[in-house]
């Protein structure tokens, strides 16, 4: 899914691209980004929640 490109520099270049397969998960990732932007108060909250409960 990931392209791994080393380049003939000194010192030693990587550069990483998207193959076709990684490329096609850009719309469902973009959906869990938005998913996430759009309920991360209640994310946090559940976060404070269990840290409280094992008392990190």
């Amino acid at each position: 899914m990931i392209r791994r490109t080393v380049l003939a520099t000194f010192p030693v270049g990587v550069e990483y691209s998207l193959t076709p397969l990684g490329e096609s998960l850009r719309e469902p990732f973009g959906h869990l980004y938005a998913w996430t932007v759009e309920h991360s108060t209640e994310i946090q909250s559940c976060q404070r929640a269990y840290d409280t409960r094992v008392g990190a």
